[in-house]
């Protein structure tokens, strides 16, 4: 049975407190997410002092002036605190997981020995940062937002060179805006990635609610990403465009069921339905009385449940055969009825 792996995305939603990245721990393991992923930089590595933030940013923060660094410089998480948040989450028996947006981050998250590495859609045209991450021999999840087929080629040029194999690999489909407006997420392109590069795939749902996420699931999506947060009244970039923890809960409960329901690829009866088959099919019935002697045409036939007898599909063989005895009408036909 397929299961999806769902990451649930705190990201920087604990805006810089621990108490609350504990919460958003807390919300991830009770709602049953496979992971609870944060983000990991330092700010002096990432953006100059001078750049600007995104318009959903500045909307999100409810502040126009301030500039990028001096927002994602609050949001940091330091080593030690890394480590109080993995702690954590092995009590919460859930999995931890962080995104690296530098090198120096790589090699703090290389000591934390996360199953897989992360890279974000900002960093696809990074060559040097996915050298880094090629380099650890790590499996590699690769959001590709802001890209075209040619991006991500590029990108899986270097996790290759760098040694890595296509089912150490999943791509996911991505919409890099916040929320993302449903007419530009073309859900349908996680197909187009998946048959272009023969690899697993997924989706990083930035939309509102979950029914984007819920899609993704049952057109194959192998993992799918969310942010949550505790409240989405509160300040911070991300926060808007997050599930709260009850959205999240009835997220991960409807993808475990449409895990269920997808179940295999052969088409066959099941189970379950196996014993409806003769209430609900039909057999060959006579539509009059006949007698002993009768030469069967079609006009004598009509086609009843339930299905216990000669299917309907066998009835040009019926047709010119001769009655043993006499039959009434809705007779439900057998071999034995024929000389």
């Amino acid at each position: 049975m397929k299961r999806t792996i769902i990451i649930a995305e705190a990201g920087v939603n604990h805006n810089g407190d621990l108490s609350i990245a504990k919460q958003l721990i807390d919300v991830a393991a009770e709602a049953g997410a496979d992971y609870v992923k944060f983000q990991t930089f330092k700010a002096e590595n990432i953006v100059a002092k001078t750049a600007q933030t995104a318009d959903y940013q500045k909307k999100n923060l409810n502040d126009f002036q301030v500039g990028q660094f001096e927002m994602i410089k609050k949001l940091e998480l330091d080593l030690k605190t890394h480590y109080i948040l993995k702690e954590y989450c092995k009590g919460k028996n859930i999995k931890f997981l962080s995104t690296a947006f530098d090198e120096d981050s790589i090699d703090l998250l290389i000591k934390l020995e996360m199953d897989f590495f992360k890279i974000p859609s900002g960093e696809i045209t990074n060559k040097p940062f996915i050298e880094k991450i090629a380099l650890t021999s790590k499996p590699v999840v690769l959001s590709t937002g802001m890209s075209n087929l040619k991006d991500i080629e590029n990108a899986l040029t270097i996790l290759y060179d760098g040694g890595l194999k296509k089912n150490d690999i999943t791509i996911l489909h991505c919409n890099t805006e916040y929320p993302s407006p449903l007419s530009d997420i073309h859900l349908l392109a996680m197909n187009t990635i998946a048959q272009t590069f023969n690899t697993k795939v997924g989706y990083s749902d930035h939309s509102l609610g979950i029914e984007v996420s819920l899609a993704a699931v049952a057109l194959g999506a192998t993992i799918i990403e969310k942010h949550f947060t505790m409240s989405r009244n509160l300040d911070g970039p991300d926060h808007n465009a997050s599930l709260e923890p009850d959205e999240l809960k009835l997220l991960i409960k409807l993808t475990r069921n449409i895990d269920i329901a997808l179940g295999g690829t052969i088409k066959k009866p099941s189970p379950s339905e196996i014993k409806n088959m003769s209430i609900a099919r039909k057999s060959i019935h006579t539509s009059h009385p006949l007698p002993k002697g009768h030469v069967i045409t079609k006009k004598d036939l009509v086609m009843k449940r339930p299905g216990t007898g000669l299917s309907p599909m066998l009835y040009q063989s019926i047709v010119g055969k001769i009655l043993a005895h006499d039959v009434k009408t809705e007779h439900l036909l057998e071999i034995s009825d024929f000389l």
